[in-house]
């Protein structure tokens, strides 16, 4: 079971998009200095296909990506509602923001129009730091990942 703690539309995280941050608690990665270690915690309210409906009830005409911000500790699931969303809300993309440093085994990425790996490394700085070890991939229809990360260091 995946569980969310909150959720803010924003407008950095995907680059050229209106993004519907969702944060999923119970991260196993416990980066060193995280900013936002209480979603460390296996705490927050499940997110499932009726809250994604319930969710784009409310803010679906105001965005244009759905993202994931965490879900290490159940990917196959992350996988799955962006999958349901994709379905359910073409018009929208969908993107994860994974702390892990590549995808699991066997795992299906075209399910997500962007994923970002890596862990923060406070030495590196994040995504948008020319030396972070993080990077934004646009995946492509064949599933390649292309990287995409300058285009967040350009926002």
């Amino acid at each position: 079971m995946l569980k969310y703690y909150n959720y803010d539309i924003v407008f950095q995280e995907i680059p050229n998009e209106v993004t519907l941050a969702v944060n999923i608690t119970n991260c196993p990665n416990r980066c060193k200095g995280c900013h936002s270690p209480h979603l460390q915690q296996d705490i927050g309210e499940e997110l499932d296909e009726n809250k994604i409906i319930w969710l784009m009830d409310k803010y679906g005409l105001a965005i244009t990506c759905f993202c994931f911000m965490g879900g290490d500790a159940n990917p196959q699931r992350v996988a799955a509602l962006a999958s349901f969303v994709r379905l359910n809300y073409p018009e929208i993309k969908t993107a994860w923001y994974s702390g892990c440093a590549k995808l699991p085994e066997g795992f299906n990425n075209r399910s997500f129009n962007y994923i970002k790996l890596g862990g923060y490394v406070k030495e590196l700085g994040n995504l948008k730091s020319k030396t972070s070890n993080q990077h934004l991939f646009e995946v492509q229809e064949d599933g390649f990942m292309k990287d995409v990360s300058n285009l967040v260091n350009s926002v």
